[in-house]
């Protein structure tokens, strides 16, 4: 049969020597990963991404947390994550003059709760995000924020509504799939008294929810520790393991052989069936005729177990995103080449995640509100709000700077794109996590002061204030 598909094949191609030899048959030109093969029997198919998503967001988010609680590796990754993605804050800047100084006046008074301020309520939200999949945070009528634990929104609430209206997992959405309300568990999860499963329909205008969209159509999120929760378990039963050998291989045991069989003779506490006896430093014991006595030697952790963990955890440490050495702290076999390379590609993702995730769906929207109540309240300087909005809402948001592996290098580099012409001070400054107008003025005043009390300094500009304090 595959002569006659050759022979077939070989009217149709341009004759060319061989050509008829060099075609693959049908069977090895297909998709292997679609196949049904013995070596593909163990992977799991995934028919519809909603439905598996919704099925397991659950289960995953609840395992996360505890592989979070328990395991030091997954604590550390949820941090690197909060800390790369928020660190001390993403802050806005606002064209409109003194909008960001009343903004961050009120970032202490966000938490409704009163336990941190609008900076800490998003490294918490990030943090949620990575665990459990999602975050929920509730804007409230007198312009403060409160999270909302993910279990809150109510998962057994599945029902059509009619009229191409429907709610899924405790979402409800209108005919044309726009989210208009979550329905929210009055008490959390957990509680140590009687907790009511009462719902409450809350508008959606009310309700940020933040998560990272994997697939199209998705509803709720899905942990990031999903890809790993396995690899995870077993690493932490394998360290058990070895942990479990050492501690075995400390215990100096010895095993007395008696050959006559009579057992008798020897020093010690009868316990069960063994003889529990000691020795002390410079003891000398005399064996009667026949008597022996073997000491333990366990195994010790060679070099392929050892090896054999660091290739599970970098494992564990790419399925998270986040580089190994970050992870672990494991810098024996760092360089600055590889460390500046991997957080090089870690921070483009951490950048991509900040702006498409974290300040789209959670800053924006608090910053939105946040104008909305001072315009309502009748700030002076929001004069024309109602007319447009747009105007008065718009901001850019600074994230955190990135500290560099070898400042030296890297501020040299930078300095030499902005005489060249290839970046901006503007860029320069954002990227490091500050507001140019702020830095200037920074700048300005220390000379001013510096020039008024009779400083110089090396790189300090001579005549860098005018007489009257102010920057030239």
């Amino acid at each position: 049969m595959l002569a006659r598909l050759a022979h077939a094949l070989s009217r149709i191609l341009p004759s060319r020597p061989g050509v008829a030899d060099k075609v693959a048959p049908a069977f090895a030109r297909s998709f292997e990963g679609a196949g049904a093969g013995r070596r593909l029997r163990g992977i799991a198919d995934q028919p519809s991404s909603l439905g598996a998503s919704l099925q397991a967001r659950g289960t995953l988010a609840r395992r996360a947390r505890g592989i979070v609680a328990n395991n030091a590796h997954a604590a550390s990754a949820v941090e690197a994550w909060a800390s790369a993605l928020v660190g001390t804050g993403i802050k806005p800047q606002s064209p409109i003059p003194g909008l960001a100084e009343k903004f961050e006046t009120w970032t202490d008074d966000a938490d409704a709760d009163a336990l941190t301020d609008f900076y800490g309520l998003q490294a918490a939200v990030v943090r949620s995000v990575i665990i459990n999949g999602e975050a929920f945070v509730a804007m409230r009528d007198d312009g403060r924020i409160r999270q909302i634990d993910p279990e809150q929104i109510d998962p057994t609430i599945t029902q059509d509504l009619g009229d191409g209206a429907h709610i899924v997992h405790g979402i409800e959405f209108d005919d044309k799939g726009r989210r208009v309300a979550y329905h929210v568990r009055r008490d959390a999860p957990g509680l140590p008294f009687g907790i009511g499963y009462e719902t409450i329909r809350v508008p959606a205008s009310q309700i940020l929810h933040v998560f990272k969209p994997i697939f199209p159509g998705q509803i709720r999120g899905l942990s990031w520790f999903a890809p790993v929760l396995l690899r995870l378990t077993d690493y932490d039963r394998s360290v058990d393991a070895q942990l479990q050998r050492q501690l075995v291989a400390a215990l100096f045991a010895g095993f007395i052989t008696d050959m006559n069989g009579t057992a008798g003779g020897f020093e010690g506490e009868q316990q069960g069936s063994n003889l529990e006896g000691g020795l002390e430093p410079g003891t000398l014991k005399v064996l009667d005729p026949g008597q022996d006595v073997r000491f333990s030697d366990p195994a010790k952790v060679g070099a392929e177990v050892i090896d054999f963990l660091k290739i599970t955890a970098r494992e564990i440490a790419a399925g998270l995103g986040v580089p190994y050495f970050v992870v672990t702290g494991d810098l024996s076999d760092a360089n600055y080449s590889s460390l500046r390379a991997g957080l090089v590609e870690w921070r483009r993702r951490v950048e991509a995640l900040q702006h498409s995730v974290f300040v789209f769906q959670f800053c924006r929207p608090v910053w939105r509100n946040f104008v909305n109540m001072r315009a309502l309240g009748g700030d002076p300087t929001l004069g024309g709000y109602f007319q447009n909005p747009a105007a008065f809402t718009a901001a850019k948001w600074i994230t955190p700077r990135f500290d560099w592996v070898d400042p030296a290098k890297d501020t040299k580099a930078e300095t030499d794109a902005i005489n060249a012409g290839l970046m901006s001070r503007r860029q320069a400054v954002a990227s490091r996590g500050d507001d140019i107008e702020r830095l200037d003025a920074e700048i300005a005043e220390d000379q001013r002061r510096a020039t008024s009390l009779g400083l110089t300094f090396p790189n300090m500009t001579p005549g860098a204030a005018n007489d009257d304090g102010a920057a030239p």
